[in-house]
Parts: C-alpha cells; structure tokens; sequence
C-alpha cells in the first residue's frame, strides 16, 4: 500500500480579512489537532505583529489527521498570506501543494489580490476548491458572489461550497472536499529522496531550522546535501508540526515537516533550494521563483555602536524572510547602513517592526525609493536603488522608471473618483469593466506613485471597500530629478529624494517647510534650501536665537547698545559663516516617518 495516497497538502488563499485564519482554525478544531482547552484565535499567526493587525505575513504549515470513510488521512495545511506584498510567501505555500481553497467573503466578492493569488494558482496547475464564507451575516450576498466566482473562473455553480468559518458552518464539507477531490502527492520519475526548503528559521540550539515538502521515499537522520550551497550536513532532529514542532524518526514522501540542520551559519540555507540525500546523484526540484524587490529604504542603527547588531539581526531575519535583499550602505550624516529591497510598502514596515520587537534594533529608516534605471551618455546603462547613487545630471542620457499593471477593484459609486486619484498619480488606463455592483480598473501606474499614498487615498474615498494588486510590467521612460536638501548652503546627502521634474517645486516647498519645524534653532540663522542640480528651487529660513548683550548695561548712552549689538551682528555673521548645523537623530525618525507613510 502506497502512504502517499493518503496524503493531501492544500493552501488557504484568500484576500485579506476573508476568513482565511479562522478557516484554518476550525480546521484544526474538526480534526483534533488542538484540544479545546487550546484553542485560541488565529492559532497559526504566532507572530505578535500578525495578531495585532490582523493579517497573516508569515506562513505557517501544520499536520492533521482526518478520518473520512473508515480511512485515516494526513491532511498537511500551509497557512498562506492574503496581502499582495507577500505574494512570494504564497508562491512558495503553492510549491509545496497539490490543491488550494480559494476563500472567497460572502459580502465583499472578489478582490484584487484574490485575482493575483489565482494566476500563481494556475501556473501552478493545482486543484481549486471555491468557497464562500461568512454565509451567515445579514449583507452577505451569497448569489451574487457564486455568480461572479462562475463568470470570472468558470467554476460550475454545483463545486462552490458555502460555509461559515467563525460559526463551523459546513466544515465538515470542506474537509470532505479536500479528501475526494485534492489529488495525492506524485513521485517524481527520477525517484530521488529529496526535499523543497519552502521556509526556515533560525534556533540558537538547534541551528537553522529548514521546512520540507519531501518528494520520493524518505529523508532520515542520514547525511543529507544543499544543492546550491553544496554543504553536507547531518540532521540533528527531524519533525512534524501539530501545530508544535513534533520531532519523528523520518519524513517521507509526499510529507510536509522540518529538519533541524545544526548549521549555525545562514548562509547555507537558501530558501527554494533543494535538500536531498549526500549518497544519491544530485538534481534540484524546478518550478521556483525567485522574488524581485521592489520598494527600497535603507536603515540605520539609531546608535552608530549598535551597526554590529543590525548586521547580526537582520542575517537572521532574512533566513525566515527571504524576499527582501540587503546590502551594505554608507552615510556622511547617518554613519554605515543597509540598503533593503522589499516587495512592497507594507512588507517593509513589518520587517522594521519585527527588528525591533524580535531583535530589539532601533532603526532610522530612509525614505522609499524605487529602482531606476539610467543610460548615461556613454551609453551604459546603470541601476539606481537611493538618491545618493545619482549620477550628475550632465551625465544622464535617460532615465526609466518601473511601471506597474494593476488591478483596482472598487464600487460603482466610487468610478469617478478612482479615475481622478489614477490621473493624478499619473496612471495610463488600459481597461475597465464591471463585475455585479463593482467596477474594475486596469490602469498602468509607475510605482513611484503607488508606494507612498496611493492605498491610503485609494481606501479612504472608497470608504475602505477598494482593493488593490499590482504586478510588474515594464520600464517607462520618465522626467525625474534628484532634489538635493542644503542646510546653511551644505548638502545634506541623507535627505535627497529622486522625484517627478513637474512635481518638484511643490515637493520642494514642502520638505523645506518641514525641515524648518523639525531642526532646532542655533545661535545663527540657517537657510534651509531645495535645489536641482545646483539651481535654489526652494528656501525657508530657520530663525537665530537671540541673547540679550545688552542686558549687563545700565543706563548711559545709546551707542553703548548699538556698538555691542553690532559686534553680536558679526559674531553670527561669522557663525553663519563657519558655524556647523547640528541634526539631532529625532530630525531623520521624524521627517522619515512622515515620507514612510
């Protein structure tokens, strides 16, 4: 009897707040795997930040055990993010699956980000179990949500299951879905013993901690290899997760557990690599993505002392979160730095967060920048990643800027609207259409534009019912500028922004007036200044203290007030002059924090 056709690995997919966390949970609660003296809400988020905001940022698998029919299964779940910037999360969920549950809300429909995980889904070419949730509240628009499921995936009416996840509605079904209509795991026809690495962490006891989907036969306590590392190690435990870490003798194939590696370097576990048996010939498992950055900030100790801990933390943050990148930068003002490349906004600031409450980092973080690529005139083509890598204008041939295809799902009512904030952000758009009582915009968008405001405007006039995803498309060229910031006519490189050549004096102003506020007074007078290679576009002055010379006379002639007033008019002349203007680190937390949201 082969153990493989007792097996099922699924994935939740779901737009965010669809009922994917409590799906699972019930789930878990049906199956037996948590007692319910254990059970609490959102059982897989473990992270602090995912509870907090109710998302899930990290996924997480877990084992259960069903019986159906007299038989007992193994049914592996891997809990998948919902938001658009943990798409790669969701890419590496689907690697390890033969089938998914597409969760769809029976009062809001179908959303944007539900669209994109759907095209992972069918390159992926997995089995699809539609599902309408929250069935049982009062605007739940059950007809109308099958209608569209059906016209927009071509499901038939009669595979659409309708449950409620908070109330265990129709749980039962769902688990009965999974059993008869997910397929098995497959051998691979090499027939090799080998494993897909879809995530890992980092114990300080045991190493790093690799998560497996094992193809054919089964890894043991054996010496075991890295494919892209070429490292030979020898596991010193072995698991499943229930949802715990539940250590075991082997994991075979078609299953879903972990391997404790001993290895304390990082390094030497990428995450989509493959591990396999250091005896048998050596072949990696295909159909992995890599993830490419988009959003980049770069982030600075608070201390300059603590550089060494930020190093150290953000290696190891990158083991479980492989999707950004980081490289080593450097600051006249901020001192040294990483670079860091995240697929979007909001993946960036849960990265932040988590260095602070996981590693105890305190960070200054740049403003978000995009990459730009530049043809100078000697015709060689450059990447930007920050405004402090900008060539001189005189240099610049061309620049082209990254160009989003994305897809906005919003009320009827809110059409008009939509199509303003688009213009403004400077979007082309490509096609419109409505699906029940919901428009649909395509629109091209450079990512400029997107990264800062636009979901915040975008959810706030649609009264939070708009949704949002976006894939990359293509580089456009564009009419940008680096706009340097001068504090008493010295260049600041750390407050430099590469913006829209048409939006720079308005930019400009701006920034000026908030550095104003920010930077306290000096016994001179600062000018604050915002210029375009070299050209004053912008100024406000911060104002001098003013001490009282004159407060040590008493009584006499009048000339004895002016002769040492002008003596202090000189004083702050050669102060202005020769005088350094200091930037408490306050000024860089709060100006970023501003540009960050």
């Amino acid at each position: 009897m082969n153990n493989q056709q007792y097996i099922r690995n699924f994935a939740i997919v779901a737009h965010i707040d669809h009922g994917k966390s409590t799906l699972a949970d019930r789930l878990l609660e049906k199956t037996g795997t948590i007692k319910p003296r254990d059970m609490q809400e959102q059982v897989l988020d473990s992270n602090p930040i995912e509870r907090e905001r109710g998302i899930t940022i990290k996924l997480a698998p877990v084992r259960m055990k069903y019986s159906y029919q007299g038989i007992d299964y193994i049914l592996n779940l891997i809990d998948t993010p919902g938001h658009v910037d943990f798409s790669y999360e969701v890419s590496r969920s689907l690697s390890a699956c033969e089938g998914i549950l597409l969760v769809i809300d029976a009062t809001a429909g179908i959303q944007a980000q539900t669209l994109a995980h759907m095209k992972l889904v069918k390159e992926a070419r997995l089995k699809i179990i539609p599902i309408i949730n929250k069935i049982d509240l009062p605007s739940a628009k059950i007809e109308e949500v099958k209608n569209s499921l059906c016209q927009t995936f071509s499901f038939d009416e009669n595979e659409i299951l309708k449950i409620s996840a908070k109330n265990g509605i129709n749980i039962n079904k769902v688990l009965e879905k999974i059993v008869s209509d997910i397929p098995s795991p497959q051998s691979t026809k090499d027939n090799l013993a080998r494993g897909l690495v879809f995530s890992s962490i980092f114990d300080s006891h045991k190493g790093v901690v690799i998560y497996v989907r094992v193809f054919n036969k089964e890894i043991r306590k054996v010496p075991l290899k890295f494919f892209a590392s070429k490292v030979v190690f020898k596991p010193i435990e072995l698991g499943f997760f229930t949802p715990q870490m539940s250590h075991c003798e082997k994991i075979s194939g078609g299953e879903v557990g972990y391997i404790a590696t001993g290895l304390k370097d990082i390094a030497f576990a990428k995450i989509g690599d493959t591990v396999g048996l250091d005896t048998e010939p050596f072949l990696p498992l295909s159909g992995y993505r890599e993830p490419k950055p988009m959003v980049f900030l770069t982030f600075y100790p608070i201390n300059n002392d603590d550089f060494l801990t930020l190093r150290k933390s953000i290696e190891k943050l990158h083991l479980s979160d492989s999707s950004f990148t980081y490289s080593l930068h450097s600051s006249a003002a901020l001192g040294k730095g990483y670079l860091c490349g995240f697929l979007g906004l909001l993946h960036a600031d849960i990265v932040r967060e988590r260095l602070n409450r996981e590693f105890g980092v305190d960070t200054i973080v740049t403003s978000p920048s995009v990459e730009y690529k530049l043809k100078l005139t000697d015709g060689e083509i450059k990447t930007v990643h920050s405004p402090e890598d900008f060539p001189h204008p005189f240099q610049i041939d061309e620049i082209s800027e990254p160009m989003m295809l994305t897809h906005i799902y919003t009320p009827k009512s809110t059409v008009g609207s939509v199509i303003s904030l688009c213009q403004e952000k400077r979007g082309e758009l490509v096609n419109m259409e409505y699906i029940a009582d919901q428009a649909v915009f395509t629109y091209l968008l450079p990512l400029s534009e997107i990264i800062l405001d636009f979901f915040d405007s975008l959810k706030s006039l649609s009264s939070g019912f708009a949704s949002l995803d976006y894939e990359f498309y293509e580089y456009q060229k564009v009419d940008a500028v680096k706009l340097d910031i001068l504090l008493n006519r010295e260049k600041i490189d750390a407050f430099s922004q590469i913006i829209v050549k048409e939006k720079a004096r308005i930019m400009a102003e701006k920034y000026v007036l908030t550095l104003k506020e920010l930077i306290p007074r000096h016994q001179f007078e600062i000018p604050v200044q915002a210029a375009i290679a070299g050209q004053i576009i912008a100024r406000s002055d911060i104002k001098a203290f003013r001490k009282d010379v004159t407060q040590k006379l008493y009584g006499g002639d009048r000339t004895r007030k002016d002769k040492l007033l002008q003596a202090q008019k000189k004083g702050k002349k050669r102060l202005r002059r020769f005088g350094n203007v200091e930037i408490p680190q306050s000024v860089f937390i709060e100006l970023f924090k501003k540009s960050f949201r």
